[in-house]
C-alpha cells in the first residue's frame, strides 16, 4: 500500500485498515491530512477489499480540524478546506467497502463526522463524543450534517448547541454508533462486526450500501421508487442468482464476486 506522512494504511486480507498517525495533533485534520484520507479510501475502493476499518493511533480517534491550518486561512481558503472535508466524508460513505469506524477515546468536532459517515461504528467504553463548538466561537456546522442523519433532532440540537461530550454508551443509545464495548475488546468485536458485515456477494453488499445511501433521506414514495428499481435490476446478477439457487437446493453458496 502507499505511504503517507499522516496514515498508516494496510491490507489485512480482506480487510484494509486506515490508521490516522498524528498522535501528537491528536490525529485533528489539516489539509495535508484529509488529502491523505481522500487518497487511502479512493485506492481501497478500487481493492479487491471487502471491509475498510478507519482508526486512530495515540491519544485520540481525531480532535476534528486542525485550528493552526484553519486559523492561518482567508475566507476562500477556509471554504476550499472544507469543501475537501466534504469529499472525503462523502467518499466514505461512496466506495464499495463495508466501512467501520474503531474509535477510542475522543471523537470530537470533524472527528465526531468522520464517525457518523462510516457505515458502521464501534467504540471503546471510555472514548466520548462531542460537537464542542457550541461552547466555543466556531459553531460545528458541517460535521452536525452527517450526526444529524444519525442521532435525529432533538439529541442533535443537545450535542451541537451545548458542546458537551457524551460517553460511548450514551453515543450508542442515541444512534451515533453500533456499540459501546469494553476497551480491552475493542478490536475483537470491529473485527467481528466487519465479518459479519460482509459476508455474501461483494457486488450485492457494494450496491446495497450505496443505495441505502440514495433512498435515505427521500420521501417515502421516491425512496421506494429507487430501491425497487435496483432491487429488480440485481435480481439478475451472478450473486442473487447464486443465493436463489443455493437456497432452493439447500446447499451452501459458492459466491464468484
Amino acid at each position: 500500500m502507499t505511504d503517507y506522512e499522516h496514515l498508516l494504511v494496510k491490507q489485512d486480507g480482506d480487510t484494509v485498515r486506515i490508521t490516522m498517525n498524528r498522535p501528537q495533533r491528536r490525529n485533528s485534520l489539516t489539509e495535508d491530512h484529509l488529502r491523505e484520507l481522500l487518497d487511502a479510501f479512493e485506492s481501497a475502493g478500487r481493492s479487491d477489499a471487502t471491509g475498510i476499518v478507519l482508526a486512530g493511533e495515540g491519544k485520540a480517534f481525531s480532535s476534528g480540524h486542525d485550528f493552526g491550518d484553519v486559523a492561518a486561512r482567508d475566507l476562500a481558503g477556509v471554504r476550499s478546506l472544507l469543501r475537501l472535508c466534504t469529499t472525503v466524508m462523502r467518499t466514505v460513505q461512496e466506495v464499495p467497502q463495508v466501512v467501520i469506524a474503531r474509535v477510542h477515546a475522543t471523537a470530537w468536532a470533524a472527528g465526531c463526522q468522520l464517525v457518523a459517515s462510516c457505515d458502521l461504528a464501534v467504540a471503546a467504553e471510555s472514548a466520548t463524543f462531542a460537537l464542542p463548538g457550541g461552547k466555543g466561537g466556531w459553531f460545528c456546522h458541517t460535521p452536525a450534517v452527517p450526526v444529524a442523519r444519525n442521532i435525529g433532532r432533538k439529541r442533535l440540537m443537545e450535542l451541537a448547541l451545548t458542546g458537551d461530550p457524551i460517553d460511548a454508551a450514551t453515543a450508542a443509545d442515541w444512534g451515533l454508533i453500533n456499540h459501546a464495548v469494553p476497551d480491552d475488546d475493542l478490536d475483537a468485536r470491529v473485527d467481528g462486526l466487519l465479518a459479519r458485515a460482509t459476508r455474501g456477494s461483494r457486488l450485492s453488499k457494494a450496491v446495497g450500501k450505496q443505495t441505502l445511501y440514495a433512498q435515505l433521506d427521500r420521501p417515502e414514495a421516491d425512496a421506494y421508487a429507487v430501491a425497487a428499481e435496483v432491487m429488480a435490476s440485481m435480481s439478475q446478477s451472478g450473486g442473487a442468482r447464486e443465493g436463489m439457487a443455493s437456497f432452493l437446493e439447500k446447499r451452501a453458496p459458492e459466491w464468484t464476486d
